[in-house]
């Protein structure tokens, strides 16, 4: 009964076939399934990820001597110095060079 029902919405309401014979469907409406996949993951994976990397290539970006930092790790400091794709922090008595992608959220900005 379902699949009666979704056949005719994506046929376009045409009446099912009688019983006894074969219907074939159009090349174009066996590939809606697979298109509306790749629109939903799109949608649900990609996107998402995409604006999360936007957010965090931002945060490096704005990143400066004097601001609190959490790294990947879980280690928190101070960032200290900065170059092209490393970061120098201190914690506690200790100086730290990583790499920028190693940082995960600013705690505390400089003013």
């Amino acid at each position: 009964m379902t699949q009666v029902l979704v056949s005719s919405v994506i046929l376009g309401f045409a009446p099912p076939a009688a019983p006894g014979t074969q219907s074939t469907a159009p090349a174009w409406v066996q590939l809606v399934p697979f298109v509306l996949l790749l629109v939903v993951m799109y949608l649900m994976v990609i996107m998402p990820q995409q604006k999360k990397a936007k957010q965090h290539a931002a945060l490096l970006k704005a990143l400066k001597p004097g601001d609190k930092v959490v790294t990947t790790s879980g280690i928190v400091g101070v960032v200290v110095g900065i170059r092209d794709h490393f970061v120098t922090i201190r914690s506690e008595d200790t100086k730290l060079e990583l790499l920028k992608s190693a940082i995960q959220e600013v705690t505390e900005r400089k003013p």
